[in-house]
């Protein structure tokens, strides 16, 4: 490694890019044919240039061929990632039982991740540094009950949607993962995942009690609370909480007491102008990652749900969100707006990133 590269900080993203179909081998069939949203996302990625990046809603198959179609893709346009992970997860994991309440089996809701076919809206990781496979940690079958802590979902004082249910489900509803990188400036870990949207339940609040638990996993396991012991520092937490600690449902006290709390850094990433505000939210609008319908329209508009913390100690050079693509052109946009447009097509989400140092190791 030239003595130049060791001198640049180390960039660490994540993104949901919407690389989630309605079943299994559409995504590599639209990366393949460079269907519209598809191309926007890899324009996306390629613009991040990212050194380590985190996808989360990614489908995946077992043989990896989505992502190693994306990546050519990348590569194409002047961006190499030789390392990739696939996790494929808990999503449309089958388990014959009613997980969602509904009275029937079988549906998208009763997986162990809500999904449509096992690896739907999985989780990739792309990298230009190797991944230690023989130090990867996966705490995806991890019994939600199991949590210490855990605050299960009942309705008329009994479990819900069952016992049997309570039984099996799994805390994450995508995945958790540690995952070791040997970057020239140093060994890191990266402490990955993609929580539940706190909606889409009921009076029982089953997703809003579950989003919570997926987020509070990491306190479980660095305070070493879980059977797993807490994997080596220095570390940085990354993925979509799909909670926003002042505006939209879901217990945003679990994602503030995250961020204000002793052991992360939370530089509050920010695009350089805001893509919308909303008036009634309380966050400021320039670090949402997400947008949906205004809440005038019935959405919960902008909200900052995607996140990459840093541990303490970690020298932070930079951050940021990504809004548009730099010199894009096309779509009827013309001039920064094509950019933002590219954004658009390409997902609800935007890339939120930083630049880090490691600090030096111990000897």
């Amino acid at each position: 490694m030239p003595l130049g590269a060791m001198a640049e900080p180390l960039r660490i993203a994540t993104y949901d890019a919407g690389l989630r179909r309605d079943g299994p081998g559409l995504l590599l069939r639209d990366i393949t044919l460079a269907e519209d949203q598809a191309t926007a996302a890899i324009a996306m990625i390629a613009a991040l240039r990212a050194d380590i990046l985190l996808l989360t809603g990614m489908d995946q198959d077992q043989q990896g061929a989505s992502l190693r179609a994306l990546a050519e893709a990348l590569a194409a346009r002047g961006v190499h990632y030789p390392h990739l992970v696939p996790l494929a997860g808990n999503r449309g994991v089958e388990t014959g039982l009613d997980l969602d309440g509904d009275g029937r089996s079988g549906g998208p809701g009763d997986a162990q991740g809500w999904g449509r076919f096992t690896g739907a809206g999985g989780i990739a990781l792309l990298s230009r540094y190797p991944v230690d496979p023989a130090g990867l940690i996966d705490m995806s079958s991890l019994l939600w009950r199991d949590l210490p802590g855990a605050e299960m979902p009942q309705k008329d004082g009994q479990a819900f949607p069952s016992d049997a249910a309570q039984a099996v489900q799994r805390l994450s509803s995508s995945g958790h993962y540690a995952i070791p990188v040997r970057t020239p400036k140093g060994r890191i870990t990266l402490l990955a995942f993609a929580a539940t949207p706190p909606v889409f339940d009921g009076p029982e609040d089953a997703n809003g009690m579950r989003n919570a638990d997926e987020i509070r996993l990491w306190d479980a396991l660095l305070r070493g609370a879980l059977d797993q012991p807490p994997p080596p520092a220095p570390r940085v937490l990354l993925g979509n909480a799909n909670l926003d600690p002042y505006d939209g449902e879901g217990r945003r006290q679990v994602i503030a007491d995250l961020l204000a709390g002793p052991l992360w850094q939370d530089t509050g990433p920010a695009a350089p102008t805001p893509v919308a505000e909303d008036p009634s939210h309380v966050g400021p609008a320039a670090q949402d990652t997400a947008f949906w319908r205004p809440q005038a329209e019935g959405g919960p508009g902008g909200l900052r749900v995607d996140y990459v913390l840093p541990e303490r100690g970690i020298t932070v050079v930079n951050s940021g969100v990504l809004v548009d693509v730099p010199g894009a052109t096309g779509s009827g946009a013309t001039g920064s707006g094509a950019g933002a447009d590219v954004a658009a097509r390409a997902s609800t989400h935007r890339p939120v990133w930083i630049e880090i140092e490691l600090p030096p190791p111990l000897r």
